[in-house]
């Protein structure tokens, strides 16, 4: 059997901090994204080029997407966040399906060791991206509406405003670990099947399989941005009712 590993596992050290293998593969999908972005808009023109073309099909149809789901009063202020989160998402998600992804690598100790591991398949990585998240709903919250954002957490009107609060500061702290983990768990459980089932049968048979990821990732990157997209229009909707209150 091959061997899985719930934790990253660290392939070097750059400057007295250790490298992992998600690490590594979170730095080439900031580069992928990167790249596409330089590429895109270096010579932008009314009669785009095909990967300006591509860019503006893309961003054009998250714009429309999530202007529909944090409300069109904020999305200019939203977007660039929820769009970043799912295409960073969903770049990771679908890089470590690649062949090679954890398969190509190195024996330590008579472990086997991947170079690259799917970046998402890394409970860090989702964890940072769940306190991004999280952060930046609070964030926004406070800069749209101002001082009056605390009273939605702390609220000594009266003991039930008081405990209402407690739940409030609960319910977000919450979001993190829902965050990170349902993105965590689907993606390392389907690598992990891929992994399986590519060991046992590794002719024609995961190719059902490896579709089914595909979509899975697409999901997930959808689910985590639009969530996110959810939360930050009822900070800032709840908050604002509270201020005119």
């Amino acid at each position: 059997m091959p061997h899985i590993s719930l934790a990253a596992e660290k392939i070097g050290i750059l400057f007295g901090f250790p490298i992992s293998n998600s690490l590594l593969t979170t730095w080439l999908v900031m580069g992928i994204l990167a790249l596409f972005s330089l590429l895109a808009t270096r010579n932008l023109s009314l009669v785009p080029s095909p990967i300006q073309s591509v860019a503006e099909l893309v961003v054009g149809g998250l714009y429309s997407f999530f202007s529909g789901v944090a409300g069109k009063s904020h999305i200019r202020l939203f977007f660039p966040l929820i769009a970043s989160l799912f295409l960073f998402i969903i770049i990771a998600n679908w890089f470590g399906l690649l062949p090679g992804v954890g398969t190509v690598g190195f024996f330590r100790h008579e472990e086997f060791v991947p170079i690259l591991r799917g970046a998402t398949a890394d409970l860090n990585t989702t964890l940072a991206l769940a306190v991004t998240a999280v952060v930046a709903i609070q964030y926004f919250g406070f800069k749209t509406v101002g001082s009056h954002y605390t009273m939605r957490f702390v609220n000594l009107k009266n003991p039930i405003s008081f405990f209402l609060g407690i739940l409030e500061i609960i319910s977000e702290v919450s979001k993190i670990v829902s965050f990170a983990f349902r993105l965590f768990g689907n993606i390392f459980a389907g690598e992990v099947l891929l992994t399986v089932i590519a060991f046992l049968v590794p002719f024609i048979v995961p190719l059902p399989f490896l579709m089914l990821e595909i979509f899975v990732g697409f999901i997930q990157a959808l689910v985590f941005s639009m969530l996110t997209a959810v939360f930050l229009n009822v900070a800032v909707s709840h908050g604002g009712g509270e201020s005119h209150g």
